[in-house]
C-alpha cells in the first residue's frame, strides 16, 4: 500500500535542530504527495488525540529556531500497555500510515512500543548528550557543544580578570561527550566525565600546579552533569589550594538557542531520509550517521547497541590542556 498520511512527533528533552528536522519533513512529505500531521506534545498528544494536519507554510521560518513547534514532553506513563494500545488505535483512527518520531532514547523505546503494536515507526536522534549508541551524531549535540564553549569564554574572562578557578558543570545526563568537546574547545585543565574515574589528587591538584608553574594564574575545570560535584569540586579547590573558585552550572540554555549550520543540514537530511524510508515501506528502523553518512537501523538492535566512549579524544584533551 502506498504511504498517504505521516505523523510527526518530538518527545523526551527539546534539541536545538528539532524545528529544521520537522521542515524538511513537512515539506519532503508534500513533495511526493504524503500529507503530514504533526502531534503535539510528544506521545501525550498521541494519547490525547492532539493531531493536527500541517502545510508548507506551517513549517515556514522555523529551520533557525531552537525548541520545537509540536512541543514536546516526557511521559512514562506511555509504556503501561492500555496507553500504548490507545496510542495505536490512534493512529488507525487518524489513517496514519507511519510515523517519525524525534527525541532519544526513551523515545525510540516507545516508537518500539508502538511498533509492536503494527505502527510503522522511524525514528531520528534528537538530544543534546548524543547518546544514541547506533549513531554518531544526534540532532543539537553541536549546538549545545558552541552554546557551553561561548558561555564558557565569556566566564574565562572574569576568571583571568581575577585570577580565579571556574569549575563549570555542561549537560549530558550520564554521557561525557559535551564535556569532552567543549573542555577541547575552551581548553580546560582538567574535564571530569563519568566514563573516567578520575583522581583528585592527579588528574586536578597536580595539573593545577603543573600550569601554575608555567605561569598561568586562572583555571577553567569542565564537570560533567553526571558526576553531580560541581560545588565539592569548587569547595575542594578553594580549600586545598587556596585558590579563589566559583562553580557554574550552565545548564538548559545548552538545550536552546539557535541551532548552528551543522545541526540545521543534518536535522534536515536525516527528515527527507525518514520520509524517503517510509514512502518506501521500509518502517521500524532508526535513522543513524556513521562516517558523515546516513544508514537506517532496525529499532531493537539501536536499543541493543552499546554507546562506546572516544577515549582517544580524552586523552588528547588531557595532553594539550596545560
Amino acid at each position: 500500500m502506498p504511504t498517504k498520511t505521516i505523523a510527526i512527533l518530538t518527545s523526551g528533552g527539546d534539541a536545538p535542530g528539532m524545528n529544521a528536522a520537522i521542515r524538511a519533513i513537512v515539506r519532503s512529505a508534500i513533495t511526493k504527495g504524503i500529507t503530514p500531521l504533526g502531534i503535539k506534545h510528544g506521545y501525550s498528544g498521541l494519547l490525547n488525540y492532539d493531531i493536527w494536519e500541517m502545510t508548507i507554510r506551517t513549517v515556514s521560518d522555523i529551520i533557525e529556531r531552537g525548541g520545537t513547534i509540536l512541543y514536546t514532553a516526557r511521559t512514562p506513563k506511555f509504556f503501561n500497555e492500555d496507553d500504548i494500545q490507545k496510542a495505536a488505535e490512534n493512529c488507525r483512527k487518524s489513517k496514519i500510515d507511519g510515523i517519525i518520531i524525534i527525541g532519544g532514547d526513551g523515545s525510540i523505546r516507545g516508537a518500539d512500543c508502538l511498533a509492536q503494536h503494527g505502527i510503522k515507526c522511524v525514528c531520528l536522534p534528537g538530544t543534546i548528550d548524543n547518546d544514541i549508541a547506533c549513531s554518531e551524531r544526534s540532532i543539537g549535540f553541536d549546538t549545545a557543544i558552541n552554546t557551553a564553549t561561548s558561555m564558557i569564554d565569556k566566564i574565562r574572562d572574569t576568571a583571568q580578570s581575577h585570577e580565579r578557578c571556574s569549575v563549570v558543570e555542561v549537560m549530558g545526563r550520564k554521557s561525557g561527550n559535551i564535556a569532552v568537546k567543549t573542555g577541547i574547545a575552551v581548553g580546560a585543565t582538567a574535564i571530569l566525565i563519568p566514563e573516567y574515574k578520575f583522581n583528585f589528587e592527579k588528574d586536578i591538584l597536580e595539573r593545577i600546579n603543573f600550569t601554575q608553574k608555567m605561569g598561568k594564574k586562572h583555571f577553567i575545570i569542565i564537570v560533567a552533569e553526571g558526576l553531580n560535584i560541581v560545588d565539592e569540586i569548587m569547595e575542594k579547590i578553594t580549600k586545598t589550594t587556596g585558590i579563589d573558585s566559583r562553580a557554574t552550572i550552565l545548564g538548559h540554555v545548552q538545550r536552546g538557542g539557535s541551532p548552528t549550520a551543522f545541526d540545521r543540514v543534518m536535522a534536515s537530511e536525516m527528515g527527507c531520509y525518514a520520509v524517503e524510508l517510509l514512502s518506501h515501506g521500509i518502517s521500524n528502523k532508526v535513522v543513524a550517521v556513521k562516517n558523515n553518512k546516513l544508514f537506517a537501523i532496525g529499532i531493537s538492535d539501536a536499543l541493543k547497541a552499546k554507546k562506546s566512549f572516544d577515549f582517544r579524544l580524552y586523552e588528547r584533551a588531557l595532553e594539550i590542556s596545560i
